[in-house]
C-alpha cells in the first residue's frame, strides 16, 4: 500500500513539474520579439537600419518557424522532446547574447539562433499538451497561452525602462531575457530523466502524413495560423512607431504595446477554455475578427486619446485570443497526438510564411508612402481575411 502511495505520489510530482516545465517554456517564446518592437528606433539609430531593414529583422524568426516546424516534430523523435526543448532553449540563449552586438551582421544571425529556439518550442508544446493532458487540452492550452502572453506583455512595456532608465543600452534590455531561458533549461535538465518513457511514447504517436498537406481544413487552420499571426508580428514591430507619429512618446507608447498585449491575457485564457466546450467555434472567430477590424479602423481613423486606448483594447483582445483559438484548432480538429504533431508541423509552416511576410510588408508600405494610412487599411484587410478562414477553421469537422 505505501509503494502504491509513493508511486502516486511521484507521479503527481512529476506532472506538476511538467506543468512548470511547460510554462517555463511558454516564457520564452514571445519576449525575444516582442522586447524588440519598442526599441527598433534605438536600433535602427545605433545600426543604421532603414524601416524595410527592420521589418526584415523581425520578420526573420518567423522565416525560421515556417523552415523548422515540419522537422521539429522528427528531431523530437530522435532525441527526446527534452533533449529538443534543451536544444532549443540553448538556442534561444545564444541567438540573444550574440544580437546584442552592434553589429548588422550579429543583430541578424542572433535573431535567426534566436528564431530557431523559439520554433522548436512552438511545435511541440500543443503536440505535448495533446499527449500528456488529451481531456485538459483547453485548459492546458489557456494555461500556457496565457503565461506566454503576460511575459510577453512584460518584454514590451519594460524594454524600454531597462535601456534608458537603468541605463543597459538596447543591448542590455535583450540580456535580461536570458535568465527565464536558464532557468527554464535548469528544469527540463531534471525532466529528462524520464526522456525514455516520453521518447517511446512520441516514437509510437508522432510521424510524417502527406495527406494532412491535401487536406484543406488543415489548410484553413494555416492560413487563419498565418494571418493572424501577421498582424500579432506587425502589432509588436510597428504599433510603437504608429502612436509616436501620433505625438506619444517612445516609453509611453511602449507601454501601450505592452497594454495591448495585456488586456488581451483574459481572452488568451477563456478563448481555449469556451472552444473545447462548443463542437463549434465559429461565432469565437467571428467576434475576434470584429474586434480586430473596429481596433485597427480606430487607429486609422481616431487621433484621441480615448479612440487610441478602446483600439488599442479591441486590437489586445483579438491579439490576446486568436492565437490561443489557433492552438486550440490544432488539438479540437486532430483526433490524437499523432494527428496533433502534424497538424502542428504543417500549420506552423505554413502559417508562419504568411506572417513573415507582415513586418517586412508593413515597414516597406511605410517607407513607400511615408504615412501610416495604407498599412493600416492593409491590416483592416487582413483581419476580414483572419475572420474568414477563422469561421471555416471553426467548424465542427476533423483533418
Amino acid at each position: 500500500m505505501e509503494l502504491l502511495e509513493s508511486k502516486a505520489k511521484t507521479k503527481s510530482t512529476y506532472i506538476y513539474l511538467f506543468i512548470a516545465g511547460i510554462v517555463l517554456v511558454a516564457f520564452n517564446l514571445r519576449p525575444a520579439i516582442t522586447s524588440l518592437g519598442p526599441l527598433v528606433g534605438m536600433i535602427q539609430e545605433d545600426v543604421g537600419l532603414a524601416h524595410w531593414s527592420a521589418g526584415l529583422l523581425m520578420s526573420l524568426p518567423l522565416v525560421v518557424f515556417a523552415v523548422m516546424s515540419p522537422l521539429v516534430p522528427r528531431i523530437a523523435i530522435l532525441l527526446t522532446n527534452e533533449r529538443t526543448l534543451i536544444i532549443g532553449l540553448t538556442a534561444l540563449i545564444i541567438g540573444i547574447s550574440i544580437r546584442s552586438i552592434p553589429t548588422t551582421f550579429f543583430l541578424f544571425a542572433g535573431t535567426l539562433l534566436a528564431g530557431l529556439g523559439i520554433a522548436i518550442g512552438n511545435v511541440l508544446l500543443p503536440a505535448i499538451v495533446k499527449d500528456k493532458f488529451p481531456h485538459k487540452f483547453g485548459l492546458m492550452t489557456s494555461v500556457y497561452s496565457t503565461s506566454m502572453g503576460l511575459v510577453a506583455s512584460l518584454a514590451s512595456g519594460i524594454s524600454v525602462p531597462l535601456a534608458i532608465n537603468l541605463n543597459l543600452g538596447w543591448q542590455g534590455a535583450q540580456i535580461v531575457w536570458v535568465i527565464p531561458a536558464v532557468v527554464a533549461i535548469l528544469m527540463w535538465v531534471s525532466l529528462h530523466k524520464s526522456s525514455s518513457k516520453d521518447h517511446k511514447v512520441l516514437k509510437q504517436q508522432t510521424g510524417t502524413n502527406s495527406k494532412m498537406w491535401r487536406t484543406p481544413l488543415a489548410w484553413q487552420i494555416a492560413i487563419f495560423m498565418g494571418f493572424q499571426s501577421f498582424l500579432f508580428y506587425v502589432t509588436i514591430s510597428w504599433l510603437p512607431e504608429i502612436l509616436h507619429s501620433q505625438g506619444m512618446s517612445m516609453e509611453t507608447a511602449g507601454w501601450m504595446l505592452s497594454f495591448t498585449q495585456l488586456v488581451g491575457l483574459p481572452a488568451s485564457f477563456f478563448i481555449p477554455v469556451l472552444a473545447g466546450r462548443f463542437q463549434s467555434q465559429i461565432w469565437l472567430a467571428f467576434g475576434l475578427s470584429m474586434c480586430s477590424v473596429v481596433g485597427y479602423s480606430g487607429l486609422l481613423l481616431g487621433t484621441s486619446y480615448p479612440i487610441l486606448i478602446v483600439s488599442i483594447v479591441l486590437i489586445g483582445l483579438t491579439l490576446g485570443g486568436a492565437f490561443p483559438l489557433a492552438l486550440s484548432y490544432i488539438g479540437l480538429r486532430a483526433r490524437n497526438a499523432k494527428q496533433a504533431a502534424e497538424l502542428s508541423g504543417m500549420t506552423q509552416s505554413t502559417g508562419y510564411i504568411l506572417a513573415a511576410i507582415g513586418p517586412l510588408f508593413i515597414g516597406y508600405l511605410y517607407d513607400l508612402a511615408q504615412l501610416w494610412t495604407l498599412p493600416l487599411i492593409t491590416l483592416i484587410i487582413i483581419s476580414v481575411v483572419v475572420m474568414i478562414f477563422g469561421m471555416l477553421s471553426g467548424r465542427d469537422r476533423y483533418v
